[in-house]
């Protein structure tokens, strides 16, 4: 199988010298498709309603029962993440990430301790020092999100994002990856993202290479009730294309080489949407040019504020009357954020979705540096060169090309030298530039800038 992907490789590097461009390319690792295989929609339901069983986990809710509350359900979280770790050899590292969390004269009245779940898998390559983050917020809310007594089953919001991250840690840590791998449950989302926000600080402060982070935040059901959409094939990634921390130089950079559209988080959708749809038969991966949905916010932004790729996952049609909402019955209609309402076979598929790319980004090597695009001389060709990545050396590289007005890379080709000359003009098409290893792995794009 190895031999015959290196065939294709080459193959593909012969058309690219013969000025022939493949338009997609299919690798798909034996490895990644058994890791798919072990996703259970059956294990995604009982998780959820294991979750739904603690009746609230509002951020503010009981510490000490060992059945109910927000206490109860971090207790229980963390010890699922350790029957992982045990199952996993003893690789996977699992913590609380606890803070104090001060009054905000909103949403916390007064000083709390919050905890994330965290579960940690390093990876085996100690000069890659890049972390592949998935989240989803354990806490749930009813309509008034100060009500910390009342059933909150949170079953969708975000029972199902949590399952997922868990199903895809449960999986992933019996296989070995080049990077590490961090599998988070975020608290105190719906109070105010805190948790996310802790979290991202300290990656800030300590120096982590937070390479990635996937947010998945209501990713449960495939029905849209109020304009009656029933879509199981469709969820949408949220990708901001200017960064949050983007500074004055950034910025002047960007508007003079006009990549506003080419942000990493947005190369990072482009990424999962490619990846996904190689590995995941019946689903399309819809790329939202936006942070998040309108005037809402999620776990991702406070990672994206510190200056890390980040994006959230999200189904197509949000049902409201699930969302938010206390569990009650009126005019013979059910009200409430339950685990029926939940698509488990449509989860089945975001999970193979998030895992597909966190595996085939995992197991690559590092992105190409100093990408550059030569602007020495006025020339219709564009010329492309860049530095080998750390770490271990890529089998080669593919540079990807698209039209100005294309939302995707259309042309994507292998070469074997850190160099590339096209016979298209750097004014009409934006390039990129990413290592891939013998079996086909592809790192993260990197847009290339210019120099001399």
């Amino acid at each position: 199988m190895k031999n015959l992907r290196l065939a294709l490789l080459m193959s593909i590097g012969f058309l690219v010298n013969s000025l022939v461009f493949a338009q997609k390319i299919e690798v798909r690792d034996p490895q990644i498709i058994n890791m798919l295989n072990e996703v259970s929609a059956n294990n995604l339901e009982n998780l959820i309603r294991k979750m739904v069983s603690f009746h609230t986990r509002h951020t503010l809710s009981d510490t000490l029962s060992k059945t109910k509350g927000i206490g109860a359900a971090r207790s229980w979280i963390k010890s699922e993440f350790e029957k992982y770790a045990a199952e996993s050899g003893g690789k996977l590292q699992v913590s609380y990430d606890t803070f104090l969390q001060p009054a905000d004269g909103r949403r916390i009245k007064e000083p709390v301790t919050l905890k994330n779940v965290m579960a940690v898998l390093p990876g085996t390559d100690p000069n890659d020092k890049r972390m592949l983050m998935v989240s989803g917020h354990y806490d749930s809310r009813v309509t008034d999100v100060m009500n910390i007594k009342d059933f909150a089953p949170g079953a969708n919001d975000d029972a199902s994002g949590v399952a997922a991250v868990m199903e895809m840690c449960r999986v992933m840590s019996k296989y070995q990856f080049r990077t590490t791998l961090v599998f988070v449950a975020f608290v105190g989302e719906e109070q105010g993202l805190y948790g996310a926000a802790n979290l991202a600080k300290r990656a800030k402060s300590e120096g982590w290479d937070v390479h990635l982070l996937m947010n998945n935040d209501i990713v449960g059901n495939s029905y849209g009730m109020e304009t009656d959409i029933k879509d199981n094939k469709s969820v949408r990634v949220f990708s901001e294309g200017v960064a949050a921390a983007e500074t004055k130089e950034q910025a002047a950079a960007r508007q003079s080489a006009g990549t506003e559209n080419d942000g990493n988080a947005r190369q990072a959708a482009r990424y999962i949407k490619e990846v996904a749809e190689r590995y995941v038969d019946q689903l399309e991966v819809k790329l939202i040019y936006r942070r998040d949905r309108y005037l809402r916010g999620g776990d991702h932004t406070p990672f994206s504020q510190q200056g890390f790729t980040a994006v959230r996952v999200t189904e197509m049609n949000e049902d409201f009357n699930r969302q938010h909402q206390d569990v009650r019955t009126e005019n013979g209609f059910k009200y409430g954020d339950l685990p029926e309402y939940v698509d488990y076979n449509y989860l089945q598929k975001v999970s193979r979705m998030n895992m597909s790319v966190m595996a085939n980004l995992g197991l690559s090597t590092q992105e190409p540096q100093n990408v550059t695009v030569i602007t020495s001389g006025l020339t219709n060709k564009t010329q492309l060169k860049w530095d080998v990545p750390k770490g271990k050396t890529p089998f080669g590289y593919y540079v990807l090309m698209r039209e100005t007005t294309s939302p995707f890379w259309e042309r994507k080709f292998f070469v074997k030298e850190p160099t590339a000359t096209l016979a298209y003009s750097k004014d009409n098409y934006f390039f990129a530039v990413q290592s891939v290893d013998e079996n086909g792995h592809e790192s993260l794009m990197i847009i290339p800038k210019p120099g001399r």
